[in-house]
């Protein structure tokens, strides 16, 4: 038994943790759930069926999204993209990311995806404590080389157990974390008078390049273009 797009539009209605899509090979918005509907502050399923993500989203997030979708409907699958989404009627948020090509007779005619926020971590887990001594580790040392043994070792685990164990607690791996932190200390670091390279360097990225492309492709824009757009806001607040 198949479910249908319609079907599976109204089971995410439900969800408001979760933003549900099917687009068209042009990239198209053919099914939206009531959570992406309310995020881009709109009213109506019908002002977003129809449209692309350039018309929904500003210009330099829109873009981004729309380079994604063309490496879905070209063929590939994204799993688990860690990413910070900002809509104009809500605070950044963090979200996973998966997209998929949709096929039929072996030809690709749209693609389907979620964007999943990140919940609270799970205190309640028999190893919290061991991999809170982790994060708390992470945290003082976003900035170096961090290795994953070096991580596994100071919980007692090895590199399998601690990330199928982080992937419970903190719903990431834990290079996901660690660029999760690094791209949270670059946005603080980017409301200030730093230069780029600077702060790529006190973040932990290699080079400046690295650390450009990582920002990108986790808050959707350049760095500069998104210190350019919080000093607008800062003015405006």
């Amino acid at each position: 038994m198949k479910i249908s797009a319609d079907e599976l539009e109204r089971l995410f209605d439900a969800l408001p943790d979760v933003v549900f899509f099917v687009k068209d090979t042009l990239g198209r918005y053919t099914h939206a759930n009531l959570t992406l509907v309310r995020r881009l502050g709109l009213k109506q399923r019908s002002e977003v069926i129809g449209r692309s993500v350039t018309e929904l989203f500003p210009a330099t997030m829109g873009g981004s999204y729309a380079a994604q979708d063309r490496r879905v409907l070209a063929g590939e699958i994204i799993e688990d993209q860690l990413e910070v989404h900002i809509f104009a009627n809500r605070v950044p948020g963090w979200c996973l990311t998966c997209k998929r090509p949709l096929r039929s007779r072996g030809k690709i005619q749209g693609l389907i995806g979620i964007s999943r926020d990140l919940g609270i971590p799970d205190g309640k887990h028999p190893i919290y404590d061991r991999l809170r001594r982790v994060l708390t580790y992470m945290q003082e040392n976003y900035a170096e080389g961090i290795r994953v043994q070096a991580l596994a070792d100071l919980a007692g685990l090895s590199i399998a157990q601690l990330e199928r164990h982080f992937r419970r607690v903190f719903q990431l791996t834990p290079q996901q974390l660690l660029t999760k932190l690094r791209i949270e200390a670059a946005m603080r670091l980017l409301h200030t008078d730093e230069t780029v390279a600077s702060i790529s360097m006190a973040c932990g990225f290699v080079d400046q390049s690295a650390f450009a492309r990582q920002f990108k492709a986790t808050v959707g824009m350049s760095p500069r273009v998104y210190r350019s757009i919080a000093k607008v806001n800062e003015g405006d607040s």
